[in-house]
Formats: structure tokens, C-alpha cells, sequence
């Protein structure tokens, strides 16, 4: 199954795309320099850029991309229950599937759904695991004949996978005495067998069926499952996927006969009759190709393959790839020999771990014992798009993280039968691929030939997927999309059918509620605001207030009394002047008022010192409840080492409850795709693993390098995908926060006041960050309990001059200051000096010599530091030296500013970093 549907695919990936502005507390937002989605959008808008100079063909060029605030997605049926396949009927009634056997109709005209039959399909067991009902389409004269094709795991043995027509009676019952079994797929049992399962028709008739190469992935690193060693067949690809005389790790492609019996067209791999083939083969050579789609206007097959999971290119081959394919006619796409752009894998033998020669994308030979086709393959194909776990150099946009890759559909844009809400002209001829991993649709073009030219994102700011597992378009131009849920292999609350439609008219207004007054004893006097609501088509709005306790306002702005203690639901609503509604809620807390929390050092309160403890105290005090409960105050301090994917940590206080950045982290990421805190899902519960390695000193390190390297074998038979994208500091905050889960003393263990040694920047990342945190929960008063937080940050006498809190007439680079000239300066916020006595300066300047002063409170404030530096001789010859700096007392904001008056006065300096010495 899908990997099984994941690069869970056999993966319990502990996938961890990390954008992290994860502790970015800086009062200035994210810095420009974050790699989250700056470097992901700027990739993005060059296909675009790309995108209408070349594909005069669709029209796109003349046509405005649409906002994606013009599209909308409604939930047509939530909390299903491993969601598949759907099919979509003229009438726009939509048929879907559940893996356990359940196939449902909505109907559009009641806006509900219903079981129309229940199939009894092999269950789940450790041999069982991924296989039931994968696939589902709809006969293309089903408003005549009611034929459905399913693509199921039957519960007998020997086990196989069938692909049989039904009858539907009326438009919600299914008799199964109708069926007609058109092919039956023997296949082996074992865990997260690759079963791909997709059903697609092409405009002439012909019924195109994904299947899956059986084989167990991992005894092979993550590369090629080329294991012919006697008694392992079900570890060799080359019998099922590279086998032309199986059934496997293909894509089908037959006839239907109303009799229920099927024919061979013409043009499929091998003519009927050719020795040692099957017939019904268009594609072969693949690995688990999950979704399938065909261009009813071209009868170009898409599908969307999921790759291999090794994370790093080594002597037994290339790194793991998923790919977007495309067949124009029939081929071979190469697996297990090939993988991507035909990057080919070496002769390998598991038994004496001998590697030989490289196979030849244009002839490969599948010498293995368990083949019983042609041992000359035809010509490897290569992938239209290909892409690893890291960021990709062809395809930069895609990302980085796990992988489940899948394709289609192709929209077509017709102006007859396009409805009001259809998709517009602008994406006619646009084919869509999704991945199941990392939550993105794109919208692919391709030129007159038909090949690829160019990709954008769809619905990127707000199209909130949850895990995409098939999509269709309705006769309507209405976008139908099946989301599986937050995590593999669990009944999902947030798995959904859901209908994504257009409106290229009127949009509704978005309120937004603003106050600062939430919490307070009554009679509480609450200042509402609705300024930042806004309406996308710039109509007037008029404002209506409910304020939970029985009255309203009609004002933008009002300010209103609470007399009644308790917790109020104040809802502001917006109408534009055709009707269309916003509305935002905000809970107002009357008769409790939140605890204050503040966490002071009789030390520095900006940075630490080697060999110097944290002397600490955290108070408490709440109006309604003076005697504060120790055993609800929370205190924890954690060290955060500056990994690849950490953002830079400023001087704010935190607004919710203090955690442990590994949960952050983790909670950032698509690792819960996979594992949950106390269920098995794919992967084990992060209690169990923490139970189980808990007092293993090795463990920390050993855990690490399995997160970015992957490998399985010590949960069952599931693997872990390979993460090289992450650094060994993140990874091991992960691993940190995870193990923390078995031990009954964390989080926030310290006391309230007390003194700790700060010790890991001494053995770890040395220029880390220290958050000591504090929270507390008070009793509620007359309303709701609230909570408050307190945070002391301690930052490394060293600090990066990109880090920076405000700029003036510099330039921020990836790691310095640079284009520095009279009257530049730049900021860092809220420093304490107690204890510092110099500054250091780690700095390159062509020929300028200058001045740099340090200023208190504003660029002009008074001068507590003053440095007269002379030129090194060149921009990349760098030189450290030293200025004097008083402490003014206090916590201040330290302006740096250039002075040079006479000219030339431009490009003075590049800074690498400033260090604050005792």
C-alpha cells in the first residue's frame, strides 16, 4: 500500500520537515534569512515567471493567476476511517472508499453520505498489513449501465488482489452477486507490501490498473531489493516489478467486455503472445505507483511512485527518490535498476555484499532466478519529475522531508460545462500532483509536446491539506480531494472528502477580533476592535456584536460593560452588501484575571558565562488567589545548540505554556504522520521508545543517527525513513524531548527558586541559547482557570551579526553584515552589560578605515563604546579587535553606529560577529 502511504510506505518516518520559526521570539518577526518558505516561494515564483512565458498553449499567459483566497474548501464528510479512492459521477455525486471495506456515496443533493456496501476484504494482521479495498472507478457509461470497478484484497487464502465489477442499484446500494472478477494478482503476504490499487479509464474505453512490486523493502538499505538468495523471493523486485511475465509492480491496461470478461488493446508493452510476457502490461518496472490518472484528452497515463528510503548515495547506489511519471506509450520505467532520472543501482550480492557493475538503462538484463520473463528488459524510462528527502537541485520547490508522491488529475477547462464554482480557464490543461507527506498540491505545466515545462503551488497560503490521497475533478470543473488524515494507519478524526470550488465573483469578508481585555472581575469594561477584518473586493461592511451575555452592538469599535462573571463568547460579524458573512470569536474571561509570572537572576539577564551557575527565583501572584499552589507552577530550563534549522531566538516573553523544544520540533514536523505519544500507529508510541531506551547512555547518539540515516528491524519489519535534511542538533532535541516522556520527573521539574549549572554549551553546540521558563495555573476565580508564563533567555557572549534585531542602510547576509556605510547602524535589543568589560569585533574592511560607536536607547543616545579600526587590505581577510564598553545599568538597546565623515564614505566594513567579554 502506499508505502504503505508514506514513505510510512513501510516507513514509520519520523519525518521531520522543520521550518521552524520554531522559537522565533524575536520582537522584529522572522528573520529574512529563515529557510522555511522564503527560499521555497522565490523557487516557486520562477516556474510561475516560467510558467506564462512558455505555456502560450493553455492560455495561462493571458490569463491572471487566481488568488487562492478565490478558492474555497467545504467538508462534505469528516472522520472516515483510512480513506482511498473516489470516483465522481456526472450528476456530481461522489463514490469513495475506506481501506477496511466500507464504499460510501455522497449524495449532493441531501449533503449526506452512506455505506453502500461493505466488502469482506483480508484484515490487518502482520502479514495482512496495507492490503482491503485500494481502488474504486466508475464505468464511463455509468449513467447507463452502473458498472463500479473495485480494486480489493478479498479475505480468503491464497491471498490475491482482484479487480471486479458491481452493479449499482439506484445511486446507494451495490449487489454483490453482480460481480464479474475481470483479473485476479496473486501476491505474497508480507508486512507493507507495495499494493498500489489505482483504477483509471482512458477516453477509449481501456481500464488502467496500478499494481504494487510485493517486496519487502528492508533487508536493502533503502536501495534496491535485489536479494536473490535462495528462500527470500519476496525480497527480489526482479520476479514481480522487473518481471515481464507477473502481474506486479505494473501498470495494466485492458479492455472491459460487457460480458465481464476484457480484451488486450493494441499498443500495450508486449503483443499477445509474446513468450515469457503478459499482455495485459502497459508499464512496468515500478514500485508502488498509489495513484494513477489519465488525460482523457491526450491518453497520456500519470502516476505518482513511491520511492526507495535510503537519504544518501553509497556504493549500493543512488539515494532514495519519488517520482511524478508520465507514459506517452507503453515502457519500462526501470525499477529495480533504475530509479529518477535513470540513475541506475549496481549489481548487488546480499550474501557476500559484493557489488558489481552498474545495470544499463538502455538494456537492462534481470538475471535473477525468481524471473520468469525476458531476461532483456526494454529501454528504462526516466521520471518526469524526480525528487529526494533532501531539497531537490532540479526541483527546488518541492521541498525537502518525507515522501509520497502521486499524479493527476488533468483539468480541462470547458466552458459549457464548467459551473459557476468550476475551476478557471487559466488552469485548462494543467495537470495536478500532490504528495501525501508534505501536504502540497502543485499545478504542473507541460508544453506542445506534452512535456514537463514548468510548475507552481496550489492553494499554498491556504489550502490546509490534511495527508491528500486521491483527487478528481466533477464534470463541473469542481476539484474533489479525499484527505487521509493526520496519521498513518488510525482512524483520523481530520480525514475528510472535501470539494474545492471556485468564486470569481463576490468573496466574503474575513473578521478578525482585536482586544487586549480578555480577563477581569466584573463590573470589566472591554475595548473591541475590528480593524484588521478587511473584505477582499473592497466593499463597505457593516459590523454586528453578540456579546455572550445577551447584548449586541452595531459599532465598529464598541467598548462594553460585563457585569456577569464567567466566560463570555464575543462574536463579531460581518456582512458585505450581497450578504456574504465573516465572523471571529473571542472568549472573555470575567471574574478571573491571569497569574503573573516573572523569572529573575540576581546574574546577567542577556547572556551566560562559562563556569558561572544561574542563580534563579520565580514568583507568582494572582489577585483572585493569593495562596499560589506549588504543585501548579511549572519550571524547566532547556539548552537549544544553533542546529541548520534553527531560528534565531530574541527577547520575548512566551504566551503559552513553556515545553521542551524537541516537542516543538517534532510538533513542526510530519513525524506524527507516523508515531503518536501513547498509540501504535506505523510506527511505535514515543512512550514506548522512550520506555525501552531509557537507560541506555548510548541511546542519545544511537537514536540520532537513526532519525537521519533511517533503517528498521528493531519495531517489527517497518522501517524508518532516512532524514539527511536534519540536522544532528534538531534531531537530537527530538530525541531529548522523546526519551524525557519515560521519566516521571519531566518536564518542569526544578523548584521555584535555586541555582543550575549551565554545562551544555560546554559538551554540545557551543553557541547555544538557555531558556529557563515558568508557568502557572491558577484556580479559576468565578470564570475559567488561566494560565501565565514567565521566560528568562540567556544568549552566547558571542552573537552572529546576521542576528540582529534592526538594520539601517546594511545589508543582512546568510552569515555577516555587509554593504556598511556613514551613518549605517544596526540593533540589538534588550542587552544587559553587567559583567562586561570589552567588546570584540570580528570584521573585514577593504580600505576604509572608520569609527564604530555604541549608543544607548536611540542611535543618538549617549556613547558607551567607541572603536577607531583600520582597514585589513580585503573583503575576505578578517581580523578581530577590541573596544572598551561601560555598563549605562539596566537592560538596554545597543545601537552600533558607522561613522565616517569624509568621503569616500561608502563600503566601510563587514561584520562576522561581535563578542561581549568579562
Amino acid at each position: 500500500m502506499l508505502e504503505q502511504l508514506t514513505r510510512v510506505k513501510h516507513v514509520y518516518s519520523t519525518c521531520f520537515i522543520v521550518s521552524l520559526t520554531l522559537f522565533n521570539l524575536r520582537t522584529q518577526g522572522a528573520p529574512s534569512h529563515i529557510e522555511s518558505n522564503s527560499g521555497f516561494r522565490s523557487a516557486t515564483e520562477k516556474r510561475v515567471e516560467k510558467t506564462v512565458a512558455g505555456n502560450r498553449r493553455t492560455g495561462a499567459d493571458t490569463l491572471n493567476k487566481p488568488e487562492d483566497n478565490r478558492f474555497t474548501k467545504t467538508i462534505l464528510v469528516n472522520d472516515l476511517n483510512e480513506p482511498m479512492e473516489l470516483a465522481v459521477t456526472n450528476g456530481g455525486g461522489v463514490y469513495f472508499i475506506e481501506r477496511s471495506g466500507k464504499l460510501y456515496y455522497y449524495n449532493p443533493l441531501t449533503n449526506r453520505s452512506k455505506v453502500v456496501y461493505t466488502f469482506p476484504v483480508l484484515p490487518d494482521t502482520k502479514e495482512g498489513f496495507g492490503n482491503g479495498l485500494l481502488g474504486l472507478t466508475l464505468d464511463p457509461n455509468f449513467d447507463k449501465n452502473h458498472y463500479i470497478y473495485c480494486y480489493y484484497t478479498p479475505n480468503k487464502l491464497p491471498a490475491a488482489q482482484r479487480v471486479s465489477r458491481f452493479t449499482i442499484k439506484g445511486n446507494d446500494a451495490l449487489d454483490p452477486a453482480s460481480e464479474k472478477v475481470l483479473l485476479t494478482i496473486p501476491l505474497e503476504l508480507e508486512v507493507s507490501a507495495h499494493t498500489g490499487g489505482s483504477l483509471d479509464w482512458d477516453k477509449e474505453g481501456n481500464l488502467f490498473i496500478s499494481t504494487g512490486d510485493n517486496t519487502v523493502p528492508f533487508a536493502s538499505n533503502g536501495y534496491a531489493p535485489l536479494d536473490r538468495t535462495p528462500g527470500r523471493i519476496t525480497f527480489d523486485a526482479e520476479r514481480s516489478a522487473g518481471n515481464t511475465n507477473d502481474l506486479r509492480g505494473k501498470v495494466l491496461r485492458i479492455h472491459p467486455e460487457p460480458n465481464g470478461t476484457y480484451t488486450i488493446p493494441e499498443g500495450n508493452l508486449f503483443p499477445k503472445g509474446t513468450p515469457n510476457t503478459r499482455p495485459e502490461i502497459y508499464t512496468m518496472g515500478c514500485r508502488n505507483p498509489y495513484r494513477i490518472s489519465v488525460d482523457q484528452a491526450t491518453g497520456i497515463l500519470y502516476w505518482g511512485e513511491v520511492g526507495p528510503d535510503a537519504g544518501n548515495d553509497s556504493n549500493q547506489g543512488p539515494r532514495g527518490y519519488d517520482e511524478i511519471n508520465q507514459a506517452k506509450k507503453a515502457g519500462n520505467y526501470g525499477w529495480p535498476y533504475m530509479v529518477g532520472d535513470n540513475k541506475a543501482y549496481p549489481e548487488y550480492d546480499f550474501a557476500t555484499k559484493k557489488i558489481g557493475p552498474f545495470y544499463n538503462p538502455e538494456a537492462p538484463v534481470n538475471a535473477s532466478p525468481h524471473n520468469t520473463g525476458l531476461k532483456t528488459l526494454p529501454p528504462a524510462q526516466k521520471a518526469m519529475i524526480w525528487y529526494p528527502y533532501s531539497a531537490s537541485a532540479e526541483f527546488p520547490e518541492l521541498g525537502s522531508g518525507g515522501r509520497c508522491a502521486m499524479a493527476g488529475p488533468v483539468f480541462h477547462y470547458d466552458a459549457a460545462s464548467t459551473g459557476k464554482k468550476g475551476f478557471p480557464a487559466y488552469y485548462d490543461k494543467a495537470l495536478f500532483i500532490y504528495d501525501w507527506m508534505r501536504n502540497w498540491v502543485f499545478a504542473v505545466r507541460l508544453d506542445e509536446q506534452q512535456n514537463y515545462q514548468s510548475m507552481e503551488p496550489f492553494m499554498a497560503s491556504n489550502g490546509d491539506f490534511r495527508r491528500p490521497v486521491d483527487m478528481a475533478f466533477g464534470k463541473d470543473g469542481v476539484l474533489y480531494v479525499l484527505e487521509y488524515g493526520s496519521v498513518y494507519g488510525i482512524d483520523n478524526d481530520d480525514a475528510r472528502l472535501v470539494k474545492v470550488t471556485f468564486n470569481s465573483g463576490n468573496r466574503a469578508p474575513v473578521a478578525n477580533v482585536q482586544t487586549v481585555d480578555t480577563a477581569g472581575k466584573a463590573p470589566y469594561n472591554v475595548s473591541f476592535n475590528s480593524d484588521k477584518s478587511y473584505d477582499y473586493d473592497n466593499d463597505a461592511l457593516t459590523y454586528e456584536w453578540t456579546f455572550g451575555d445577551g447584548t449586541k452592538d452595531n459599532t465598529a469599535n464598541p467598548t462594553h460593560t460585563y457585569t456577569k462573571t464567567g466566560v463570555h463568547k464575543a462574536i463579531l460579524k460581518i456582512t458585505d452588501p450581497s450578504g456574504a458573512v465573516g465572523r471571529d470569536t473571542v472568549k472573555i474571561y470575567v471574574g478571573n484575571t491571569p497569574p503573573v509570572v516573572k523569572v529573575a537572576t540576581t546574574g546577567n539577564n542577556t547572556f551566560y558565562f562559562d563556569k558561572t551557575p544561574l542563580h534563579y527565583k520565580v514568583t507568582v501572584t494572582d489577585k483572585e488567589d493569593p495562596a499560589i499552589n506549588p504543585a501548579r507552577l511549572k519550571v524547566s530550563l532547556h539548552y537549544l545548540p544553533k542546529g541548520k534549522s534553527q531560528a534565531t531566538i530574541g527577547h520575548q516573553a512566551p504566551t503559552t505554556m513553556p515545553v521542551h523544544p524537541g516537542k516543538v520540533l517534532m510538533e513542526s514536523s510530519d513525524c506524527k504522520a507516523c508515531h503518536q505519544i501513547d498509540k501504535a500507529s506505523v510506527g511505535p508510541a514515543f512512550i514506548k521508545v522512550a520506555q525501552r531506551y531509557r537507560t541506555d547512555k548510548k541511546a542519545p547518539a544511537y537514536l540520532v543517527n537513526k532519525i537521519i540515516k533511517g533503517g528498521g528491524g528493531v519495531w517489527g519489519e517497518h522501517s524508518m525513513a532516512a532524514h539527511p535534511q536534519l540536522s544532528t542538533e534538531d534531531a537530537g532535541q527530538i530525541v531529548k524531548y522523546i526519551l524525557s516522556l519515560a521519566d516521571p520527573k519531566a518536564p518542569g521539574s526544578l523548584p521555584a527558586q535555586g541555582t543550575v549549572a549551565l554545562k551544555d554549551h560546554l559538551t554540545k553546540e557551543k553557541f547555544g541559547n538557555y531558556i529557563l521558563s515558568a508557568s502557572y495555573t491558577d484556580g479559576g476565580g468565578k470564570a475559567a482557570p488561566l494560565s501565565g508564563s514567565g521566560l528568562l533567555l540567556l544568549r552566547p557572549l558571542r552573537l552572529q551579526a546576521e542576528e540582529a534585531d534592526d538594520l539601517h542602510n546594511i545589508d543582512r547576509q546568510s552569515s555577516s553584515l555587509g554593504a556598511i556605510h556613514h551613518q549605517s547602524w544596526f540593533l540589538f535589543r534588550q542587552i544587559d552589560l553587567k559583567g562586561i568589560k570589552q567588546l570584540t569585533y570580528r570584521y573585514s574592511s577593504l580600505n576604509r578605515d572608520a569609527t564604530i560607536e555604541v549608543h544607548v536607547k536611540s542611535p543618538d543616545g549617549p556613547v558607551i563604546s567607541t572603536l577607531k579600526y583600520t582597514a585589513t587590505g580585503a573583503w575576505n581577510k578578517f581580523a578581530e579587535v577590541s573596544a572598551p564598553i561601560t555598563d549605562p545599568g539596566g537592560v538596554n538597546d545597543l545601537y552600533f553606529v558607522f561613522k565616517k565623515e569624509q568621503q569616500p564614505n561608502q563600503h566601510l566594513f563587514t561584520l562576522d560577529w561581535i563578542e561581549f567579554r568579562p
